[in-house]
C-alpha cells in the first residue's frame, strides 16, 4: 500500500526531477544504455516500482531476456561489451558510496569511451536514478502498472 499516493504529492515535487530526465535524453548519451544504469542501480537499492519502469523501457528498446535476466551479474557473464561493464562498475561504485575516495580507476575506464562532458551526464543519471529509487520506496508506490510512453 501506498504511504504517500502521487495525488497526495506536493505540487511541483517532481517537477525538477522530470526536467532532468529531459535534459538526459537529450544528452548524447545511449537511452539503452542509461535504461541498463536505471535497471541495474534500481536492483541494487530493490525499487520494485523502478524495477518494474526501467525493464519495461529496455524491452520496448529491443533489449534481450537474456541481458535484462543475467544484467545482477553482469560481471560473470559475457553479455556486456566494455564500455557497459565500465559504466555498469562506475554506477556500481556512485550508488555504493561510502566515507572513501571513488577510484580514479572509473574514470579511466569511462574515458576510453566518453568525453569529460559525457561522464558528468552519466554521473547525473546515475543520482538520479538514486533520487528516484529512495523517493519511490519511501512513498512505497506501487510496481506493475508502469505503462511505457506515459
Amino acid at each position: 500500500m501506498e504511504r504517500i499516493s502521487y495525488q497526495e504529492l506536493p505540487e511541483g515535487l517532481f517537477q525538477h526531477l522530470r526536467e532532468i530526465e529531459v535534459y538526459l535524453k537529450q544528452s548524447s548519451l545511449d537511452m539503452g544504455l542509461l535504461e541498463l544504469v536505471k535497471l541495474r542501480i534500481s536492483q541494487i537499492n530493490g525499487c520494485a516500482y523502478c524495477l518494474d519502469m526501467h525493464y519495461k523501457e529496455l524491452r520496448h528498446l529491443g533489449e534481450t531476456e537474456l541481458r535484462l535476466s543475467i544484467l545482477a551479474a553482469w560481471e560473470e557473464s559475457h553479455f556486456f561489451d566494455a564500455r557497459e561493464m565500465a559504466v555498469l562498475a562506475y554506477a556500481e561504485a556512485l550508488t555504493r558510496i561510502d566515507h572513501r575516495p571513488l577510484s580514479d580507476t572509473y574514470f579511466k575506464n569511462l574515458e576510453v569511451y566518453f568525453n569529460k562532458g559525457e561522464m558528468a551526464v552519466l554521473s547525473l543519471a546515475i543520482t538520479q536514478i538514486n533520487t528516484w529509487n529512495r523517493l519511490m520506496k519511501a512513498f512505497r508506490f506501487e510496481a506493475g502498472n508502469y505503462k511505457v510512453g506515459n
